[in-house]
């Protein structure tokens, strides 16, 4: 039996078993479907790290990119006094938070119960969690039920033909216990609330209270690894926040220049839902709206312990990492000043993650204010907005295993609802996500998960395998839209 029997009594999965016409109907119209996407080559979660690959060099980028600089300023309507002034008082800004971080450690994350988010977040919960771009949330999974879906995935990887070189984290996205955790009701209602945080002005576009489920990988990190050194990034492109038109103007009130920074809102969807962050079509890069990237602990990790860190200020440190492209210091060491004619964007390479450090990002203080996140136990989970800087601990010195299912809160778009059609034809034949490295994948592989192993209504909705309904709170156009994109 895949999942534990103890659970939360309100959150427990109704059986909603399919009948045998129901079934081959539905499966039927999943396998034929055709994907369009072109499958990714094969790889690791390494390809799309600098600093996980064989170099840690980089190349200069050509020469196009002094001309975007320029470009993009003009774009923004922003003049060079006013890129200077933005920049100027950014720094300031950064002077205190970051001694702030500093003060407060892992403090400084919130940390929120499930009880919490089935009563609904308060306004100063909800404020902490904006401020700082993070959150932990403890108790939506029982303990028992977490450690059996390790278990089991432990019992998967030595039955089928897992290549094993001191992996940490494995390219497996369709065992039966990440299905069972992706499609968990508790999972599920958590993500529903954290998705509220966002907002679409139009009310069109984008359904906040409708998760739709995101494959990725898992996570088992073996005590003693000094492999899996995943310095400071951010997911979802590098260069692309620049280059691509339509992603620049998620960040158009820090680009304008002025004090328009003070006004970015991290959790506007309004550019963000159309914006091309995988422009170079790399191993790894993801192509949806992902809202909140995120894990679901399947162990007890402490500070130390090889577990996730941070940057806990999302808005302020994007208005730094936005506009660092323009500017380089002065002679010796001097005030920073103007640069619109090198091709520098610091820590962005194409095909790659936005990478940071002390020398390419100075100001954030990155040695100081990566933030462990506090010890978590099996079932929390943590999420961080698509835009906060992390990481993971250098070196796992604990005595056990840190080991997570990678599951983020993905809300429903038309755009997401296309992904999610063609993810649901690779997890039948039991291949990896799109956006992810391709090949084989689990196609030969026994015992990973069909479609009968999800047994809620909701959960089948969240893979694209079960028509959506509308819940009176999304619109139905989208609801509908949705549904012809994964039905026809």
């Amino acid at each position: 039996m895949i999942v534990s029997t103890i659970i939360h009594a309100r959150y427990a999965p109704r059986p909603q078993l399919l009948s045998q016409t129901h079934f081959r109907t539905m499966m039927g119209a999943a396998a034929q479907t055709q994907t369009k996407r072109i499958a990714k080559e094969e790889g690791t979660i390494a390809d799309v790290f600098t600093t996980l690959g064989p170099s840690t060099e980089t190349t200069a980028l050509p020469a196009r990119f002094a001309q975007l600089k320029k470009d993009v300023l003009t774009d923004m309507g922003a003049t060079h006094a006013s890129i200077v002034q933005a920049w100027k008082q950014v720094l300031a800004a950064l002077e205190g938070r970051t001694k702030e971080i500093v003060r407060l450690g892992g403090e400084v994350i919130p940390r929120v119960s499930f009880t919490d988010v089935e009563r609904g977040l308060s306004d100063a919960q909800k404020d902490h969690i904006k401020q700082s771009g993070v959150v932990v949330v403890t108790g939506a999974v029982p303990k028992e039920e977490a450690l059996r879906w390790k278990a089991l995935v432990k019992e998967y990887i030595a039955a089928n033909p897992v290549k094993a070189n001191d992996i940490q984290v494995y390219e497996l996205y369709n065992t039966k216990p990440q299905i069972a955790a992706r499609t968990h009701p508790a999972i599920l209602r958590t993500q529903q609330e954290l998705l509220q945080l966002w907002h679409d002005p139009s009310n069109k576009h984008v359904g906040f209270s409708t998760p739709i489920s995101y494959f990725d990988r898992l996570r088992i990190r073996t005590p003693g690894d000094r492999s899996f050194t995943v310095g400071p990034h951010i997911d979802g492109g590098s260069v692309e926040r620049w280059e691509d038109p339509t992603f620049r103007r998620v960040f158009r009130r820090i680009l304008e220049g002025g004090a328009g920074w003070r006004s970015h809102n991290p959790f506007d969807v309004s550019w963000r839902m159309d914006a091309k962050q995988d422009l170079y079509n790399a191993p790894g890069q993801c192509s949806v709206l992902r809202c909140w990237q995120g894990w679901t602990s399947l162990s007890t990790t402490g500070v130390g312990e090889g577990t996730l860190r941070v940057l806990p200020m999302v808005s302020l440190a994007t208005a730094y990492i936005m506009l660092r492209p323009f500017f380089r210091p002065g002679p010796a060491g001097g005030e920073w000043e103007l640069d619109l004619e090198s091709t520098s964007f610091p820590g962005s390479v194409p095909g790659k993650t936005q990478e940071l450090n002390e020398e390419t990002h100075p100001h954030l203080r990155l040695g100081e204010t990566m933030t462990s996140i506090p010890e978590i136990q099996p079932g929390d989970q943590v999420y961080w907005h698509c835009d906060t800087v992390h990481s993971v601990e250098k070196v796992h010195s604990g005595q056990k295993d840190s080991s997570v299912f990678y599951i983020p809160a993905v809300p429903l778009s038309v755009k997401n609802a296309s992904y999610i059609r063609d993810q649901r034809v690779n997890f039948v034949h039991g291949l990896p996500a799109p956006d992810f490295p391709g090949g084989a994948g689990e196609s030969t592989f026994t015992g990973r998960a069909t479609a009968r192993d999800i047994t809620t209504s909701g959960g089948r909705q969240a893979l694209g395998l079960e028509p959506l309904v509308s819940r009176g709170i999304e619109n139905d156009e989208l609801v509908n839209a949705a549904n012809r994109v994964l039905f026809g």
